[in-house]
């Protein structure tokens, strides 16, 4: 299954350490990225990360976005959606 998973800074959230957690970070992206999960990362024009991962199921992608340095240090969230296929040309595919 896909997922798209969208970036939310948590308000008020301490962003003292960034530096140091940013690396952390992008570490454990390349991780999920060599495992197979994650399959593309984007930026918004915001600076906030739009992720598509893939997994046979939700709980390992929110386990996966759980173990994200920015994530666990409470500085962000992620709102993840499972991606279906549009089955809007049925309308006109006979």
């Amino acid at each position: 299954m896909k997922f798209i998973a969208i970036e939310k800074e948590i308000e008020g959230a301490d962003w003292s350490k960034a530096d140091e957690i940013l690396a952390k970070e992008a570490y454990r992206v390349h991780e999920l990225y060599l495992e197979g999960t994650l399959r593309e990362i984007y930026l918004t024009e915001e600076r906030s990360a739009i992720l598509i991962l893939e997994s046979e199921t939700r709980e390992h992608i929110e386990t996966a976005m759980a173990s994200l340095p920015l994530v666990k240090e409470g500085m962000i969230e992620f709102n993840i959606s499972e991606l279906n296929p549009y089955q809007g040309m049925k309308r006109i595919i006979k």
